[in-house]
C-alpha cells in the first residue's frame, strides 16, 4: 500500500499533559494542553487546550475543567473524542478529504488501551490508523540510529508515563513502561506541601514550583521561591518558601521509580548491545527529562553515559512527524490497520 503524497496525513501524540499534531508537509500545527472545559449540563466541550487550561481553578460550578487521559490512556473516551476532533479540525487542510492518521501509544499500553486510542482517531475522520510505540517515536525524534545493528537507549519521559527502551534493527528489543512522569510529581509536591506545611496547593502552583526549582540532583546553586498557598489551619492565603533541596526530597519516591525502571531493562539487556550503549550512552527526551538534575542522576545511578536530547519535549511529535513525512523508508516500524 502506497502512502498517497497530498501533503494531509497526520501524526497524532495524544499525551496525558500535552497533544501534538504534525500534518505532512506543515510540521506541528497543534501544540497544546490535554485540556477540556466541560459544560456538566450538557455534557458539551465549552474549551480545549490552552483555553480550558486559563480556565483552570476559575470556572463556574456547572463547568468543569478535566485531563481525558491518564497515565497514557483514555480514561473518558467521550471527551477526549471531543478534544481530539477539536485539534484535528484545526489541522486538517481539508475537510473533503479524510487523512490518514499515526498515532503514538506508551510501551506497555493493553490491546483495549489501544484500541480506544484507534477508534477515537477514526471518529474524528481518518480512514486509516498506525500505531507507532512512543519510545520507537523518541528515538527517530532524537536522531538515533535505529536502523543499525548497534544499540540505542532512549528513556521517554511524559506527563503520565516513562518508556525505556533499548532498539536495534529497526526494533525494541527490551522495552519496560511506569506509570509514572510529570503528573506524579506535581502530585508529590501537592500532597508533600501539605504533609510539612499545612498548606494546600492548587495544581498549577505545584507546577510552578517543579519548573521553578524542581531538581532530581543536587544542585551547584541551589534555588529558592515563594508559592501562595490555602493554610489548612485557618483557611486564610499564606506563602511559604520553598527550596530546590526540598523539592528534590518530596519527588524522590516518584524520581525512584524511573531510576528502576532504567536499572531493569539495562539488566536484561543482551550483552553485545549492553557494550554499545557503554559508548553511545541513554538519550532522554520527553518533557519531564528536562528536569534539572537527570542526566546527572542516571549517570551517577547507572555508570554510563546520559545526555538530553534536543527539544525533548518534541522528540516523540518529531519522530512520528518523520514516519509520516518518510512513510516508504519507516513504514516497518508501524503497526496498525493500514498494513493490511
Amino acid at each position: 500500500m502506497r502512502w498517497a503524497p497530498l501533503g494531509r496525513d497526520l501524526a497524532i501524540d495524544l499525551g496525558t499533559a500535552t497533544t501534538q499534531v504534525h500534518v505532512r508537509g506543515r510540521g506541528v500545527v497543534v501544540d497544546e494542553p490535554s485540556l477540556v472545559a466541560v459544560d456538566t449540563t450538557s455534557g458539551r466541550m465549552v474549551a480545549a487546550g490552552e483555553a480550558a487550561r486559563d480556565m483552570l481553578g476559575r470556572t463556574p460550578e456547572r463547568v468543569l475543567v478535566l485531563r481525558p487521559l491518564s497515565d497514557g490512556v483514555i480514561t473518558d473516551s467521550d471527551v477526549t473524542e471531543q478534544m481530539l476532533r477539536h485539534f484535528v479540525e484545526r489541522a486538517r487542510p481539508s475537510r473533503l478529504l479524510r487523512p490518514r492518521a499515526v498515532v503514538c501509544v506508551p510501551s506497555a499500553v493493553t490491546g483495549v488501551e489501544r484500541r480506544a486510542l484507534e477508534d477515537a482517531a477514526m471518529r474524528c475522520g481518518a480512514r486509516g490508523v498506525y500505531v507507532l510505540e512512543e519510545a520507537m517515536a523518541a528515538a527517530i525524534g532524537a536522531d538515533l540510529p535505529v536502523h543499525s545493528a548497534t544499540g540505542s537507549m532512549v528513556v521517554d519521559m511524559g506527563g503520565g508515563t516513562t518508556d525505556v527502551a533499548v532498539i536495534s534493527l529497526g526494533g525494541i528489543v527490551n522495552a519496560r513502561s511506569v506509570r509514572v512522569g510529570g503528573d506524579e510529581v506535581d502530585e508529590a509536591i501537592v500532597a508533600g506541601v501539605r504533609a510539612e506545611h499545612d498548606l494546600l496547593l492548587g495544581e498549577r502552583s505545584a507546577e510552578d514550583i517543579k519548573l521553578r526549582v524542581g531538581a532530581v540532583w543536587p544542585l551547584a546553586r541551589p534555588l529558592t521561591t515563594r508559592v501562595r498557598g490555602r493554610d489548612l489551619s485557618t483557611g486564610l492565603p499564606r506563602t511559604v518558601e520553598l527550596g530546590s533541596d526540598e523539592v528534590r526530597r518530596l519527588v524522590e519516591p516518584v524520581t525512584a521509580q524511573v531510576v528502576e525502571a532504567v536499572r531493569l531493562v539495562l539488566d536484561i539487556c543482551p550483552p553485545e548491545l549492553a557494550g554499545d550503549l557503554l559508548d553511545a550512552g541513554i538519550v532522554l527526551t520527553g518533557g519531564a527529562a528536562q528536569l534539572r538534575g537527570w542526566t546527572e542522576r542516571l549517570r551517577h545511578e547507572l555508570g554510563i553515559p546520559v545526555r538530553l536530547a534536543d527539544d525533548p519535549q518534541h522528540a516523540v511529535i518529531r519522530g512520528a512527524g518523520a514516519c509520516v513525512d518518510d512513510f516508504g523508508s519507516l513504514e516497518r516500524v508501524l503497526a496498525g490497520p493500514g498494513r493490511r
